[in-house]
């Protein structure tokens, strides 16, 4: 992000058609940090739990335990397409998995149900305004 530097003694003033707009300097340091803040974990996040298809899956983990049959079966997407989508939960932890016989099942472990409950409760405060 291209952010311009300004003097670090100096308030920031900005002239509007009804006077003035003036930072104080803890603001504009609060402001600055904020933006100098490394977003790029948070985006991937939100990156991730923006796919339908991947919400689903966190949907019904949150429900059972599964198996990508299961998962196949359920959703008419293809065994390649869960997938791949399950690779990439389990890469940002939001989903593990453990072996049971022959099956793999994936489980929503405590990161994948703070997920759904941070949505739930985006939602909640959406349908409120």
């Amino acid at each position: 992000m291209n952010v311009m530097k300004r003097s670090k003694s100096k308030e920031i003033d900005c002239p509007v058609a009804y006077g003035e707009y003036s930072l104080p300097q803890q603001k504009q340091r609060q402001v600055s940090a904020a933006i100098g803040r490394d977003v790029v974990p948070i985006s991937k996040m939100f990156d991730i739990l923006s796919d339908p298809v991947r919400l689903h899956i966190l949907l019904a983990l949150a429900v059972q335990e599964l198996c990508v049959c299961v998962l196949v079966e359920i959703t008419d997407y293809k065994y390649s397409a869960i997938s791949y989508h399950l690779k990439l939960l389990k890469e940002r932890e939001f989903i593990d998995s453990r072996r049971e016989g022959t099956f793999l099942l994936y489980r929503l472990p405590g990161r994948g149900k703070a997920a759904l409950d941070m949505i739930a409760n985006f939602l909640k405060i959406i349908i409120e305004i």
